[in-house]
């Protein structure tokens, strides 16, 4: 057994001005998704249920998993192609 003491995990607050961060573009991955039109539900990764708004996205990322998205960030993040 190693009782070798760990240091606590760097904690970043939200809004914080982290020094060196650098500036990227998210890569284009497609993924598929669509408009529910009335309140939904997912049962997420963790096991419980999300909630889903009328008018937000349901989506599905890239190892299959299905996620919802807020309509408002849907709307600022991607473009429907098809």
């Amino acid at each position: 057994m190693n009782d070798t003491p760990r240091a606590a995990p760097r904690t970043f607050d939200t809004y914080e001005d982290v020094p060196g961060m650098r500036p990227c573009i998210k890569k284009p991955v497609i993924v598929h998704a669509r408009r529910i039109d009335q309140p939904f539900r997912v049962r997420s990764l963790e096991g419980d249920f999300k909630l889903g708004k009328p008018g937000d996205v349901l989506m599905r990322g890239i190892d299959g998993e299905l996620y919802i998205c807020d309509a408002d960030i849907f709307a600022r993040t991607y473009d429907w192609t098809a």
